[in-house]
Parts: C-alpha cells; sequence; structure tokens
C-alpha cells in the first residue's frame, strides 16, 4: 500500500510518496524559496507590458510576479489581491517570475499549501518517520534519486536516460543496447517513472529511438498513459521518435530546484545525513567550501540541528571534495 513519508527537516521538509520500498513521487520544500503557488498576497502593479492582457506586479515580499490577465480597472501603481497560480522558477541568467492573476473579490490572503498540507489533500497516508532506527527514505532510494535528479543520468535495465533542462523543455534522451523497438518502450517507461518520481511539469520532451511499426510506436506511448496520472497531454510519438508531454506546472521540479543552488541543496543533504549518523560527542560535516558557506550563512540551520541533536557543530572546508562528496562523523576528532 502506498503512503507518503514526511519529514520536517533542517532547511526543508520533503516528502516521498512510498509503494513497496520504491519511490513514486518526491518533493522538497526549501526554506524561503518563495511565494507558493496557491497563495493570495497583496500586490502593487508596477508595469503594464499589454494593456488588458500582461502585467508585473511587485509582492509584499518585494518579488516580482507576471499578472495574466491585467485586473480590470487597476492601473499602474494599483493595489490589489494576486493568486500565485505557478511559483517562481529559478534558471541561470534568466529566472522565471511567478504567475498570477487578480484574487476573487472575496479572497483573503494566505499563504498557500505547503508541502505536508498538499500531500495530506491526496487522501493517501501520511507517515512521520522516527529520525532515530531505520531510515525509511533512504531505503527507498532517497539518495539515489537526489543523484538523478542532479545529474541528469537516470539507467534502467538495457539502457539509460539523459536529462538535461532547457528554458523552452525538460528533455529526455533515451539510448540502450535492446532493439530499437524494445527500447523505445522501456525508454519511454523510465521517462514517465522519471517524470512523475521528479515532479517534471510543464513542456516535456522524451527523445526515443526511431521505430517504423505503428504498433511499436503506441506502445511506447501506451507506458505513458499508464503511468502518469491525469491531467496531461501528450502528442503521438512521431516517425522520429520524439514524444511531447505537457503537464501543469505550479513550481519548480526537482532538478530545477537542486540545480538551482547545488551548494544549498548539499549543505541540507548533509544536515540531513547528521541527523540520522549515530554516535555521539560533536557533530562535524566535512564538505567543499561552498556547501560550508552555505551553511554558514544560515545560523539558524546550525541551531536547529544542535537542537535536534543535543550536540555542538563544528564545520571544516575542504576544497578537494566535489559538493556532492562531503560527510558526516560523530564523535571526537581532531580539529
Amino acid at each position: 500500500m502506498a503512503e507518503w513519508l514526511y519529514e520536517d527537516g533542517v532547511g526543508e521538509a520533503r516528502a516521498a510518496l512510498v509503494e513497496g520500498d520504491h519511490i513514486l513521487e518526491a518533493a522538497i520544500e526549501a526554506d524561503g524559496e518563495g511565494v507558493r503557488a496557491g497563495a493570495i498576497l497583496p500586490a502593487r502593479l508596477t508595469k503594464i507590458i499589454q494593456p488588458g492582457r500582461r502585467a508585473i506586479a511587485t509582492l509584499e515580499d518585494g518579488s516580482e510576479a507576471l499578472i495574466e490577465p491585467v485586473p480590470p480597472g487597476v492601473t499602474e501603481g494599483g493595489r490589489f489581491l494576486a493568486e500565485i497560480t505557478r511559483a517562481a522558477i529559478a534558471e541561470p541568467g534568466r529566472p522565471k517570475r511567478a504567475i498570477a492573476r487578480a484574487a476573487p473579490v472575496d479572497a483573503v490572503p494566505t499563504p498557500g499549501p505547503d508541502l505536508l498540507a498538499r500531500i495530506k489533500a491526496t487522501g493517501i497516508p501520511v507517515t512521520r518517520p522516527a529520525v532515530h532506527g531505520g531510515d525509511r527514505l533512504e531505503t527507498a532510494g532517497w539518495s539515489e534519486l537526489l543523484e538523478e535528479a542532479y545529474s541528469g543520468e537516470i539507467a534502467f535495465p538495457g539502457g539509460g536516460l539523459r536529462l538535461s533542462l532547457t528554458p523552452a523543455m525538460t528533455l529526455f534522451d533515451v539510448d540502450g543496447v535492446m532493439p530499437p523497438a524494445e527500447l523505445a518502450v522501456a525508454g519511454a517507461r523510465a521517462a514517465a517513472q522519471a517524470i512523475r518520481r521528479m515532479g517534471i511539469a510543464g513542456s516535456i520532451g522524451i527523445d526515443l529511438p526511431t521505430v517504423n511499426g505503428k504498433a511499436e510506436r503506441l506502445a511506447a506511448a501506451a507506458e505513458v498513459d499508464a503511468i502518469l496520472p491525469q491531467p496531461f497531454e501528450r502528442t503521438a510519438v512521431n516517425g522520429f521518435g520524439f514524444l511531447q508531454i505537457v503537464r501543469r506546472r505550479l513550481r519548480a521540479s526537482l532538478p530545477e530546484m537542486l540545480r538551482s543552488d547545488p551548494a544549498a541543496s548539499a549543505a541540507r543533504a548533509l544536515l540531513r545525513r547528521g541527523e540520522r549518523t549515530p554516535g555521539a560527542g560533536t557533530g562535524l560535516i566535512t564538505a567543499a567550501p561552498a556547501v560550508i558557506a552555505a551553511i554558514e550563512a544560515r545560523p539558524d540551520w546550525q541551531r536547529e540541528w544542535e537542537r535536534r541533536r543535543g550536540v555542538p557543530l563544528a564545520l571544516r572546508a575542504d576544497a578537494t571534495l566535489a559538493i556532492s562528496a562531503g560527510h558526516v562523523q560523530l564523535g571526537p576528532f581532531q580539529a
């Protein structure tokens, strides 16, 4: 039976829908990641881009949102309540603003549903695993999932996926050693599973091996239909093996989140590992300088970690380590 595993961790909340020790879906909500989809917030119209259709508004936290359509009767400088329909998406060079619309006239300000509220709304049981004892998320493949999302390399029996983020869409390239028709089906299955597992939405492309037969192309598309929950739209697999999927996009996917700030993501993962590392005495996190700097920049994370563990936390930068290669130990150590 499927269940949500939820952790209110240091610096982030995390959840995974697990069935039979396999992660079907996963999400991370980091501290301070900005306004949430579904929030209703005071806003000020700051610039009309296209009269009646599109404008930019400044929200109460100082961030900007794209307003579509422009609220009737509101001019530049005017104030109104905005409903966030898509959270901001971090992208190299040009972050995408949040998207909003005018809230209903009877709406009241609300921060929008957090991760815990969203998974409870699914109606699937939610379990909060104990920090001490077996690590159920790790048993289900949590660290492996984070590595896949960060690296974009996703293996499956007989082949592999390469996940690429572009400003226009998320792309999956399928490669392997199986015959093309079998690889197309297996690749479509693996890509659909990854899309669900990592919360990938918006426009998505899957580049499958070219197969000539219509039946083989239909079989590959059927794998997507069987795995991805509705609602979504897709094209047929064309003669070149390309399949496009469109899912409603409310927030950043797991790959987008991890890659937008790799050092902070690695820092939070190490703090999680440190909560579960057995031992007594001082906790020591050794990591790349950028990761250590990310922890040092958040003294509230350090204080919360120390409160939960009941021991002091020490940090050590090691320039020889990759961002993903940090480690944790507890006990006596030489500074």
